[in-house]
């Protein structure tokens, strides 16, 4: 398995509790929907909160925090294998899928400001 991470930032329009509302809401349903065409084995939306810990851990570590340096969200997407992704997107349900997600993406997701990767795990503790 493979998993598809992308660390979210909000257009500068948004509030986070507008960001967060519109990615659990609107787009959450529209992954969902693109599940079988793409080939989503799991999905999760890991949501950023305000956090003394956090702000201590990221303050100790010379970490930027606070709004504006915090990603908004963490987008999680599992999927078989690298090959299966590029096969679901030569698809022509895959094709319309993947241009859903983008368009709708860009209601609230500042690109620019936004980073994704790609991961396997490697377990420690579990």
């Amino acid at each position: 398995m493979i998993k598809l991470t992308y660390c979210l930032h909000r257009l500068p329009s948004l509030t986070r509790a507008e960001f967060q509302r519109y990615w659990r809401e609107t787009h959450a349903p529209l992954v969902a929907a693109a599940r079988d065409a793409l080939g989503i084995r799991r999905y999760i939306q890991q949501h950023t909160v305000d956090s003394a810990i956090g702000a201590a851990n990221n303050e100790g570590r010379g970490i930027p925090y606070g709004d504006g340096e915090d990603f908004d969200g963490v987008a999680e997407l599992w999927f078989d294998s690298e090959e299966a992704v590029a096969a679901a997107v030569a698809t022509e349900a895959g094709q319309k899928h993947a241009r859903i997600l983008f368009e709708d993406e860009a209601n609230f997701i500042d690109f620019g400001r936004s980073r994704c990767f790609i991961t396997q795990a490697n377990e420690v503790i579990g």
